[in-house]
């Protein structure tokens, strides 16, 4: 630990800045990956190309399924520091920076400063942490939203507790909750409230949940909430029941959605994250860690917060890595409470040194992995489409929308998505073409240019000089006129097709009078 920077020799400001500077430092280096990243970035991109900062859209069509700060961040800085993918990843650094941030300063108040130092060295070093918060979803900017409002709550509790000044607290605690409901949904609010009311249930302080639940407080969190949810249902009649009971409630509770995992999943992801630790974590079945004494509240609250989380996200059938997110604040405090318990030996320091040095290892071999073999990314399809492709030329993707390529490429308007929308089956399965046919419900006009059917397309094609055609290799099996038209570029199963309808072969292929 000698050589490690000593954080408790730094202000909170510069502590900050050097926690930012860390969760930035590789967010530059890798293509956006598919389908999460090209998505979100993709909309953000969308609002500010169209400088309709209200609504998202996918591909023009109002896009529903997540509220809009991820956007509003992303877009804004996109704006401020340029088109790459630095900015792109602001979101997530910042989601990251706020709990690891609000963790070490709660734990550094209401513990000691060598507590939080440990805890704020396990958390930047942890894999999910490190790596969600230069993902660019929204499960990393959610997940440092509930952090905050979680301390906080504790904060103002334990404040008025002890009689002490609580109600700024409370009043930041409700106002982060917003911009959790902001940024995912529901869960910003109802996971702090849960894990908040049974930890105080469980520490015989109930009496404290009449004092956060807070008249003025309500208020600050409606008028940070209430104006977009407004304007959204004035603008589209079914807004509310298709995000709150589709997007919320049914992707909780029903199944048939991407992704499903066993009950145990999430306990297995932290263990295997949280491996390099897991013997210090022992330790604190040693001394009766939850015996009465000052700490006890605190430990309480890691404990019941990591429990709370990690049940609940395992209700659902459908689990994604980011959603247990939230519930690795408290075991890195836990993490770091074993590590301190007994002895402070020489040898004790040193394998906590080179376990973490393993963990940084890993984590910084992976991104660098990943930025000379991107996965599944368009960057270099955009790159062909640039150095090639004239304005106005229209583009279409075949079966499916690849989210990324509008970023990379650019591009001011929407292209055509090919499909059988008239297939039922579409609407049944939770796909990219599923959320492509539920925004065009918000706006069928938009969606009758940008949805376009398979019989229709060549109809298209035959009206323009040029087109360029994106999709499966094996496109040109099912489509005669790719046969004639030149490979631009390809990758793995993926081509670009440039389709010149002036050639004689494609207007023949084509059926063009």
């Amino acid at each position: 630990m000698s050589a490690a920077i000593r954080i408790d020799r730094l202000g909170a400001g510069a502590t900050t800045m050097m926690v930012l500077a860390w969760f930035a430092c590789t967010a530059w280096a890798r293509a956006l990956m598919l389908p999460d990243e090209g998505r979100y970035v993709g909309v953000a991109w969308e609002m500010l190309r169209s400088g309709d900062w209200l609504t998202p859209t996918l591909n023009g069509l109002p896009y529903f399924h997540k509220p809009p700060l991820f956007y509003w961040i992303t877009a804004g800085s996109l704006e401020l520091f340029g088109h790459h993918e630095f900015a792109a990843r602001a979101a997530p650094v910042l989601g990251a920076t706020l709990g690891a941030m609000a963790l070490f300063l709660f734990v550094r108040r209401w513990s000691d400063e060598r507590t939080a130092r440990t805890t704020l060295l396990v958390l930047l070093v942890q894999p999910l942490w490190f790596l969600g918060g230069q993902f660019a979803n929204l499960d990393m900017l959610v997940a440092g939203c509930i952090t905050a409002t979680i301390v906080l709550l504790a904060h103002a509790a334990l404040s008025a507790e002890h009689g002490k000044p609580w109600r700024g607290a409370l009043a930041a605690a409700y106002a982060v909750a917003a911009a959790g409901v902001l940024s995912k949904g529901l869960i910003g609010f109802v996971l702090p409230a849960m894990v908040i009311f049974i930890w105080l249930l469980l520490a015989r302080r109930w009496r404290l949940m009449l004092k956060l639940l807070w008249w003025p407080g309500f208020l600050i969190f409606l008028a940070l909430v209430g104006p977009w949810f407004v304007a959204m249902q004035q603008r589209f009649p079914d807004f509310l029941n298709y995000f709150f009971i589709v997007q919320q409630f049914d992707r909780f509770a029903a199944g048939g959605f991407n992704n499903p995992q066993p009950f145990w999943f999430y306990p297995a992801v932290l263990a295997i994250f949280f491996l390099p630790w897991l013997p210090w974590l022992a330790r604190l079945r040693k001394g009766g860690y939850l015996a009465a004494g000052e700490q006890r509240p605190l430990r309480l609250l890691m404990l019941v917060w990591l429990a709370s989380i990690v049940l609940f996200f395992s209700i659902p059938q459908s689990k994604l890595l980011g959603y247990v997110l939230p519930a690795v604040p408290p075991f890195a405090f836990l993490i770091a409470e074993g590590y301190l318990q007994g002895s402070t030996a020489p040898r004790k320091s040193r394998l906590w040194s080179l376990s973490a040095a393993l963990v940084v290892a890993l984590v910084v071999g992976l991104v660098a992995w990943l930025a000379v073999f991107p996965v599944r990314s368009m960057r270099t399809f955009a790159e062909a489409l640039n150095a090639q492709r004239v304005a106005g030329e229209p583009i279409y993707m075949i079966e499916r929308y690849y989210f990324d390529l509008p970023f990379y490429a650019r591009l001011r308007t929407p292209v055509g998505v090919v499909n059988d929308w008239n297939d039922p089956e579409i609407t049944q399965r939770d796909s990219a073409p599923k959320e492509l046919a539920d925004a065009g419900n918000f706006d069928p006009a938009t969606a009758a240019q940008v949805l376009v059917n398979e019989s229709a397309l060549t109809a298209r094609l035959c009206n323009v000089p040029i087109a360029w055609v994106l999709g499966p290799a094996a496109g040109a099996e099912r489509f005669a006129f790719l046969r004639t038209a030149p490979v631009v570029h390809n990758r793995d199963d993926t081509s670009l097709w440039r389709v010149d309808t002036q050639t004689p072969a494609t207007r023949s292929a084509l059926g063009c009078r």
